[in-house]
């Protein structure tokens, strides 16, 4: 076991993310961050960022934020975010469906990827659809990833085809209770050969997670844009944080008018 030498106050170095106060500025960060999400406004308001690099959207997040039309938000959403990534996922189960919404949605700017889910609900690999769109060009992403398998099987069938993302869901892992981080710095390795594939950290958890994704060397990390709100604590020294959590304790209890 380590031990690190630490005087009061101090924390010790994280051997992934460089740790305690040290911990690198976010305008140093080699990762990029896409902002995920489905709410128009949200995603216009980060658009305005210049550390959001690029913008993610599912089905499910398209539900929550209220999108009824898939196609006019599709078509909204890319003429006015025009100059930065923005993946888009098809939703069919059928193979010959999803290929012919992909070509749709490849087709509404330059800047779409396609997201393909790594099988259909049936546990059938999407492998032949991914090599039949990448040898026509169309920008992929493939999505849901969870095992370092289906990494090396989307990277080979990726392999001759145009920019494409490979989103291993390192929260998702993480939800198991195994730790991710020596699964997304397998996987590092593995896209290493493929200078047209990026690796997305999916579902982040926390703020931590960007630096860990930078650490590793992984290309970009997909933020919700809940946790892109705490941006601002990064950083913040941990004695005022620790006097702003007294405070809200005790305004909270005040308020609520207890007694004893």
């Amino acid at each position: 076991m380590i031990v690190a030498n630490t005087h009061e106050g101090e924390i010790p170095s994280c051997p992934i993310t460089g740790g305690g106060y040290g911990m690198k500025p976010l305008s140093e960060l080699k990762v990029k961050i896409f902002a995920d999400g489905a709410d128009k406004a949200g995603m216009l308001n980060l658009y305005r960022n210049p550390l959001i690099k690029g913008f993610t959207t599912n089905p499910t997040l398209m539900r929550k934020a209220g999108v009824t039309d898939y196609r006019e938000f599709a078509r909204d959403i890319l003429r006015a975010i025009p100059d930065r990534p923005l993946s888009l996922e098809v939703f069919s189960d059928d193979f010959a469906e999803m290929e012919r919404q992909a070509l749709q949605i490849a087709e509404l700017g330059n800047n779409a990827y396609v997201k393909i889910p790594v099988t259909n609900t049936r546990a059938q690999p999407s492998n032949e659809l991914l090599r039949r769109l990448a040898r026509m060009g169309v920008k992929l992403n493939v999505t849901a990833i969870l095992t370092l398998e289906q990494v090396r099987d989307v990277a080979a069938c990726l392999a001759a085809g145009p920019s494409c993302y490979v989103s291993l869901f390192a929260g998702r892992v993480a939800d198991t209770g195994r730790d991710p981080v020596p699964m997304m710095a397998a996987a590092v390795e593995l896209l290493r050969p493929y200078p047209n594939l990026e690796l997305i950290w999916a579902s982040p958890r926390e703020l931590l997670n960007i630096f860990q994704a930078d650490a590793l060397g992984c290309h970009i990390i997909t933020v919700t844009h809940d946790i892109l709100q705490k941006l601002a604590l990064v950083s913040k020294h941990l004695g005022d944080y620790s006097l702003e959590t007294v405070k809200m304790f005790h305004d909270d209890a005040h308020k609520a008018g207890y007694k004893l």
